[in-house]
């Protein structure tokens, strides 16, 4: 009992149910996250100016345009997978149909809430830029893991849906949208971290001969300190990557121990 998939503790009859309720969820957590864009906006101006401002506002109005982008791309799926029940279901009820198809449904069930869960991280993360409490890096993470999960969303709801269908095309198409918002995101947060840092850490006026001597070998220092701690994180990535696909099924074709 203790081995079994957790998936297989939820009756399947029930499988149609969840399918609802997690795409109704998604699209909660993508209104919420709107709303509290908007308010840190709003915060960002009340508390901030200047290049502060400019870049708070820049990488805010970005993750908005995400936002409106997901909430389209949910829309569009849910209304997808609303005509692949109707056209394959012949007799049987839409419960029936999701209870039949049950990896099918359960794979929707997960991209839905992937793509929920990294709608909320991704304003979490946005919040504590502006804040100055996080770090940058966070919110390009973000905005790649978003990219991905509605990527398995177009790719489950892909699946069972008439190539022909229109609803596949705009769907296909709001995730080019998505993508392109995305690395909108990441455009916009890096420029703004150059841009504050530039502005935070190039002031050298007013310091000694020595004084600069200093602040150069202690910077060398941090340079090939990052350049180490960067490869090992580079081999931890990879690692982890491997275990993750090993875990998802991904891994089918990898050699058998001892082979390689």
């Amino acid at each position: 009992q203790e081995l079994r998939p957790k998936s297989l503790d939820i009756k399947q009859e029930e499988l149609g149910d969840m399918v609802e309720k997690e795409m109704a969820s998604t699209s909660e957590a993508i209104e919420d996250a709107v709303r509290r864009i908007e308010e840190m906006m709003s915060q960002a101006r009340n508390e901030s100016s200047g290049v502060k401002l400019e870049v708070n506002e820049r990488i805010l109005n970005s993750c908005t345009d995400l936002m409106k982008a997901i909430r389209l791309l949910v829309t569009t799926s849910t209304n997808l997978q609303k005509e692949i029940v109707e056209s394959g279901r012949g007799a049987a009820t839409t419960q029936e149909f999701y209870a039949k198809n049950s990896r099918w449904t359960e794979g929707l069930i997960s991209a839905s809430k992937a793509v929920g869960w990294g709608a909320t991280q991704l304003v979490e993360s946005a919040d504590r830029v502006v804040l100055h409490t996080g770090k940058y890096e966070e919110l390009i993470v973000c905005s790649h893991e978003i990219a991905a999960s509605t990527a398995q969303l177009v790719a489950a709801s892909k699946v069972k849906a008439e190539k022909s269908s229109r609803n596949l095309a705009r769907l296909q198409e709001c995730s080019r949208n998505v993508n392109e918002m995305a690395a909108n995101v990441v455009a916009s947060t890096k420029s703004g971290q150059e841009q504050i840092e530039e502005k935070d850490t190039m002031d050298f006026s007013g310091m000694s001969l020595i004084k600069l001597k200093k602040e150069e070998m202690e910077t060398q220092v941090k340079v090939l300190e990052l350049e180490k701690r960067l490869e090992g994180e580079r081999v931890r990535l990879g690692e982890l990557r491997k275990q993750h696909y090993g875990l998802a099924g991904g891994c089918e074709d990898a050699p058998e121990d001892g082979e390689a």
